[in-house]
């Protein structure tokens, strides 16, 4: 439901993130445009950021939100009577909003549509790798050039996707329209096979694609039943020469048994999270040289992170003139999202 802020009422709002990363997700054109709708409070800032918060939300209408923001419990809500809204400027929510926020009804966007557009040019990107071997390729070229023959493994033109969700979506979009002519099988038990049809995919169980697939591509939420979702039977499923790409959820994949995996120099793995995160000094999957290891850098980087600020400022454009919110979430929805 979207709450309109009212005819000629300009509520106040409040910016509240990471002052390292505030500056490029909303730089000052940014920050003019949300002024114009908005009466924008001054930034908190000072050595305990838990207590600027809950003062700085006191009057706030609006919170815009990033990487850093506390998290909204009903501690600091006692302390934000007037919060009717929040613009995450950033993807996930899962680590900002507690129940209070939805008993208390207040309308939460997120910005993880503005975020899936890099993301899912990462994985592509790193199916376009997987499927060449390109980290065995890489490795052996150190002692000599490899044979054409040694270039082969698992098929790598097909592809599983394990979720069907906003990335995994898009993922399968660009895929099946590559020139590569990827086959694409999708595990996921909340699609029926007509929509993977129209998605592009064939729908399979999670062994039937991990048997079937070369690379096979992580994109499920992270839930209870969730958790260890690759584990070791599964990973060894895949066939020898095969990679895993993980760009959801660290712990979906049984760390251990995709080391001993990639140990083995059975599998390659690219990595854009782990399980623990970060890895420990010294892990295996840090030196082995069939694995890829990123600090989350498949979400916006750089001068990308400008275009998360770009749509909660249409957020909250879109709350202040009772539109609805693009990318409005619900209670309901979140347990499902990444």
């Amino acid at each position: 439901m979207t709450v309109r802020a009212g005819r000629g009422h300009r509520p106040t709002a409040v910016c509240v993130m990471d002052p390292a990363v505030a500056g490029s997700v909303l730089p000052p054109d940014l920050r003019a445009r949300l002024s114009a709708v908005v009466r924008l409070a001054p930034d908190p800032a000072g050595p305990d950021l838990d207590e600027v918060f809950a003062a700085a939300l006191a009057d706030a209408e609006v919170l815009v939100s990033g990487w850093g923001c506390p998290r909204l419990t009903a501690g600091v809500l006692e302390r934000a009577p007037r919060l009717r809204a929040v613009a995450h400027a950033a993807g996930s929510v899962k680590s900002l909003v507690s129940d209070a926020v939805w008993e208390r009804g207040i309308v939460v966007s997120s910005a993880a549509d503005a975020n899936a557009g890099p993301m899912v040019a990462h994985t592509v990107a790193l199916v376009t790798l997987a499927a060449r071997r390109t980290l065995t390729m890489a490795a052996g070229y150190r002692d000599k050039w490899p044979a054409f023959s040694s270039r082969s493994g698992a098929d790598g033109h097909t592809v599983g996707i394990v979720g069907a969700s906003r990335i995994g979506r898009r993922v399968i979009a660009e895929l099946a329209r590559s020139d590569a002519r990827y086959r694409i099988l999708l595990s996921d038990p909340y699609v029926t096979d007509d929509e993977a049809r129209r998605l592009g995919a064939e729908r399979v169980g999670l062994a039937d694609l991990c048997r079937r697939s070369g690379v096979v591509s992580v994109h499920a939420p992270l839930l209870p039943e969730t958790a260890g979702l690759l584990d070791a039977g599964l990973l060894a499923l895949i066939p020898d020469g095969g990679a895993l790409i993980n760009t959801a959820r660290g712990a979906l994949v049984d760390t251990e048994a995709l080391t001993r995996e990639c140990r083995a120099g059975r599998l390659e793995a690219y990595l854009d999270v782990t399980d623990p995160e970060p890895l420990p000094p010294g892990h295996p999957l840090l030196s082995l040289p069939n694995v890829l290891v990123t600090p989350h850098v498949a979400g916006a980087q750089g001068t990308e992170v400008r275009r998360l600020g770009q749509y909660a400022v249409e957020e909250v454009e879109r709350w202040a003139a009772g539109r609805p919110l693009l990318g409005q979430v619900t209670r309901e929805a979140l347990p499902r999202l990444a």
